[in-house]
């Protein structure tokens, strides 16, 4: 069956140099980079504690390179969310990410008041906190003597920390559904590298079936800066040199980035009929899992190409019909190869393919690396310009021969204007989104069950009605149930 097309109607961000959307494609069309030294005081260790050289890297980092969000606090504004302000001041800025992205989201779509059939997918993995590491610094404090506990505790290098802050997998998404009023149910899920495009493709699946009205999607990662750099140095996947080289024979690894990225979305044909903004409709998206292969961290070129064919298969249009990629693209050179490779495969009739990758704009942010993609498309469809990816000099063998171009200069973007998104994660979870500029858009098709569900009766709820259930007040708990 067809994938009914489902209109983006607002959109949200938190990124490296950029507070909003429109922020960061200024940043993507002008071809800057985001990418900096750490921040004084983002690490937890002294700089000359971790640093070392790639022949003595246990425990260490050999850069300090990444893709750090700067200044948020001087536009977040805890006031006007159903939760009292004194009780978000004191989550980890994951959660206050997650609060402004999916607020900028519903705010850019008009919906400004709680939406009893609007939900949350959030792509969130579990990967330490800074403070995370602070409540285990408390515990182990506490243990000690009693003297040296309140001498720490009292002399402000150690405050007592917020317990809530254990809960940074699937606390945020329960608070932001809260604090805004969603009462279609929100959730968290964990498919690596790919979760932001999972967490888009489920929200459609709501949409499809008629339990939802609106959903925003999209991911967070905002894991400890030290603990991804020291552990992906021991993975030998951090670029040694700091820079991010997408598709580039030189490159020699990944560049860490973080932040958070959120789309609102709703069936085409009630966005139309509403009058609501429409930035881009999604055609079709494609999962799959590579199954067993080589290694849990290892890419599968067959894998791939299968998320990719099921895209255009739901979607029903040919690859060729494609005019831009934004790929996964880290930076690592066997990864990078075995995309190439399977979208050779996929993309073989066409005559020209332009790709790219944000990777090398703001670094790999892992959970949100798609819907940072996401929106980097989402501006160059509204601006007629394909950007470029920066640092590209000396493409991959692997494109020879191939109809794949990586863009490495800016350049107008006629339409139809059709893109495609990828994304892959380790564990072999792969994602393909397929996309159209709204001038473009064909009429939506009848409404259907989802891939898999069942026939649902047409929906009557309009997508401003008060939540069913009463979404708690300021004084409900803000921890989950055991």
């Amino acid at each position: 069956m067809r994938f009914e097309p489902i209109a983006i109607v607002g959109r949200g961000c938190v990124l490296p140099g950029a507070l909003d959307p429109d922020g960061f494609w200024e940043n993507v069309a002008a071809g800057r980079t985001s990418l900096t030294a750490a921040p004084e005081g983002r690490w937890r260790l002294p700089r000359h504690r971790v640093m070392g050289t790639v022949d003595d890297h246990l425990d260490r980092t050999w850069t300090d390179i990444g893709g750090y969000v700067e200044g948020f606090e001087s536009v977040f504004d805890p006031e006007g969310f159903l939760v009292p302000p004194e009780r978000i001041a004191t989550l980890d800025p994951l959660f206050h990410w997650v609060l402004h992205g999916v607020r900028q989201a519903l705010t850019e779509a008009g919906r400004t008041t709680p939406l009893g059939r609007g939900g949350l997918i959030l792509g969130n993995l579990s990967y330490p906190t800074p403070t995370g590491a602070a409540f285990a610094e408390h515990v182990w404090l506490s243990a000690q003597r009693p003297e040296l506990r309140d001498a720490l505790l009292t002399g402000g290098r150690h405050p007592r920390p917020d317990a809530r802050n254990r809960f940074s997998s699937g606390l945020p998404a329960l608070l932001a559904a809260r604090a805004l009023g969603l009462g279609a149910g929100a959730w968290s899920l964990d498919a690596a590298c790919a979760s932001s495009l999972y967490a888009i493709k489920l929200a459609c699946d709501r949409l499809h079936d008629g339990t939802a009205d609106l959903m925003v999607a999209g991911a967070v990662s905002r894991p400890d800066p030290l603990y991804l750099h020291v552990g992906f140095c021991g993975l030998s996947a951090t670029s040694r040199t700091g820079r991010s080289r997408p598709f580039d024979r030189d490159a020699d690894g990944l560049v860490h980035g973080e932040g958070a990225g959120f789309v609102a979305l709703a069936r085409l044909s009630d966005a139309r009929a509403a009058g609501l903004p429409v930035f881009g409709v999604i055609r079709g998206v494609g999962l799959s899992n590579d199954g067993r292969g080589s290694g849990l961290i290892s890419p599968s070129e067959e894998g791939q190409v299968r998320a990719m064919s099921l895209a255009y298969e739901a979607a029903g249009v040919a690859p060729e019909s494609v005019s831009l990629v934004e790929c996964h693209a880290t930076g690592t050179p066997v990864g990078d190869a075995v995309e190439a490779r399977g979208m050779a495969r996929v993309f073989g009739a066409a005559d020209d393919v332009p790709i790219g990758s944000a990777k090398s704009n703001v670094g790999h942010l892992l959970a949100s690396a798609g819907v940072v993609g996401l929106l980097k498309v989402l501006g160059a469809m509204r601006s007629g310009v394909r950007p470029a990816t920066l640092g590209t000099r000396r493409p991959l063998d692997a494109l020879s021969g191939t109809p794949l171009r990586v863009l490495d200069t800016a350049e107008q973007w006629a339409g139809p204007r059709r893109a495609a998104v990828s994304a892959f994660g380790f564990g072999g979870t792969n994602a393909h989104l397929l996309l159209d500029d709204p001038g473009d858009a064909p009429p939506p098709s009848v409404p259907r069950p989802a891939y898999g569900g069942r026939p649902t009766a047409r929906r009557a709820a309009p997508a401003d009605r008060a939540p069913q259930d009463p979404v708690p007040g300021p004084g409900a708990p803000d921890t989950p149930a055991a």
